[in-house]
């Protein structure tokens, strides 16, 4: 199993000796697969690989995992989860919009060591083929193309998450190759995330023969994904709908029917690797996720907001038939508030702390759809869109409450739509922020007002005008650069809205 491969590939991370250089580039990857004492077989070379992913799930050096940083920054800053009285003050400090550059939640270091792995990937993979006569070209170039897809991904999420930040495209495997570089313009660092797609595309696999490998690694469709995600965020949308046309034409992908809520429920989070699933971080039995610790003991660090069920779902007091499959027992319990996504085995019940290994979905098909939708919108095709937005629903069978009825040629609207749409569909898995955020800055900031009315329902009435007073400045809209990292990379400087 790929994901037992993963854990193995850790475990070597794990014991292997740290190097003692403490600088922010010194990012080289602690299980020695570095310099060309180690680069000698294609063995090595598919290890080498594993390892990318295998940092995604869990850091070498005790940083925080990707997939618990995705959750921080996609969630605390948004409007669907709250605190509890054992949520840390880092915590509460990002959720009431008053994060210093101190905080360790602004860390990116973990997602830098994932990218550290990609460049070894890419520098010394090649070195293999003069060495190894059964190493292809072409085995070369699937690795190198994952890399390149992982490389790209890490700086989206960095992008969207601080801006401005540190293009490294080199790999750090000794004291010798440290240096310290400035930080990279949003706009340079997507041309090459976007590069790096667009060359991996065109040699990444389809089909890795077995459902692990193709939910956990890198495919055609993964990539094709992240393209459309990232023109999304650069309003440019024909380019999105051309990317999410290509996993739609497969034919190789679909929502998981909705018919029995339990089932679709298992089949999707507590399964996992489902039809519908291009992409997931995976756990397991031997590598546990995070999420057990933060979600379901007494010392639970966050609840679902009480607006889930509320105001973004609904319930349907006459006739308790009727419900959102994607709420009460999926998203949330609504009897307390507990974000059940990743702690249920089943509708009602909870997982023991062992069988804490619910996947960390990056991309599935519905989100294909809804991005698809959401460029269409604003290319002035708005029928598709409510096609496409009445699919999902239909799928969740969501409940009328939640229904809008614009005219075709609303944008707004029909924006509008999509986002409560997407809230819905998917509630605490990393994405709130990030849509909110994107749609609030499209055409130059033209709906602020977003960030404005969605920071006054999160934020204490005490706190709420200086927050609101801070989403006005764009700058504030970015993490800022965590102190360690100043103080190391002498080149950096920090974000405007925190110096």
């Amino acid at each position: 199993m790929f994901t037992k491969t993963i854990f193995k590939v850790l475990a070597v991370v794990l014991l292997l000796p740290v190097v003692s250089c403490k600088k922010w580039l010194d990012l080289q990857p602690q299980d020695g697969l570095t310099g060309a004492e180690y680069w000698k077989t294609k063995e090595q070379v598919s290890a080498a690989v594993t390892g990318i992913y295998a940092s995604l799930t869990g850091s070498a050096t005790g940083s925080r995992s990707a997939a618990e940083s995705f959750f921080l920054w996609g969630e605390l800053r948004a409007d669907m989860v709250t605190s509890t009285l054992a949520t840390t003050a880092e915590q509460v400090d990002v959720i009431n919009v008053n994060i210093l550059p101190t905080n360790s939640i602004a860390s990116w270091r973990g997602i830098y060591e994932t990218i550290n792995y990609c460049n070894t990937v890419i520098d010394f993979a090649p070195g293999v083929l003069a060495k190894d006569a059964t190493f292809t070209q072409a085995a070369l170039d699937k690795a190198i193309a994952e890399a390149k897809a992982v490389r790209a991904l890490m700086y989206f999420y960095l992008v969207r998450t601080f801006d401005q930040v540190p293009l490294k495209l080199k790999s750090t495997s000794s004291d010798q190759d440290i240096v310290s570089l400035p930080k990279s313009s949003q706009d340079e660092v997507l041309t090459q995330a976007l590069k790096d797609l667009s060359e991996a595309e065109t040699f990444a696999v389809t089909d890795y023969g077995d459902r692990a490998s193709n939910k956990g690694r890198i495919t055609k469709a993964t990539i094709n994904a992240i393209q459309a995600d990232i023109y999304l965020w650069q309003e440019k949308y024909t380019e999105c709908v051309a990317a999410c046309n290509k996993v739609i034409n497969t034919n190789q992908f679909g929502l998981i029917d909705g018919t029995d809520a339990n089932i679709w429920y298992r089949t999707l989070y507590v399964n996992g690797n489902s039809n519908e699933s291009l992409f997931e971080l995976q756990f397991d039995n031997q590598k546990l996720n995070p999420f057990y610790t933060i979600f379901n003991t007494t010392q639970k660090k966050f609840l679902a907001s009480s607006i889930v069920m509320d105001e973004i779902y609904t319930v349907d007091f006459t006739d308790p038939l009727k419900f959102d499959i994607r709420a009460d027992g999926a998203a949330v319990r609504s009897t307390d508030q507990l974000i059940w996504k990743y702690i249920g085995l089943t509708n009602t019940t909870a997982r023991a702390q062992e069988e804490s290994y619910a996947h960390w979905i990056m991309y599935r098909y519905a989100d294909v759809l809804l991005m698809k939708a959401e460029a269409q919108n604003q290319l002035g095709n708005g029928q598709e869109a409510l096609n496409i937005i009445a699919l999902i629903r239909a799928r969740a069978r969501a409940l009328i409450a939640t229904a809008a009825n614009p005219a075709p040629n609303d944008k707004v609207a029909i924006a509008d739509y999509i986002l409560k749409e997407r809230s819905r569909e998917f509630a605490f898995e990393g994405k709130r922020w990030y849509d909110i955020l994107r749609n609030a800055r499209r055409n130059n900031y033209q709906r602020l007002d977003l960030l404005l009315d969605m920071v006054a329902g999160t934020v204490p009435p005490n706190r709420q005008q200086s927050a609101i007073a801070k989403f006005k400045d764009k700058n504030c809209h970015y993490l800022p650069i965590y102190t360690y990292e100043l103080t190391t990379n002498k080149a950096l400087v920090q974000n405007p809205f925190y110096k």
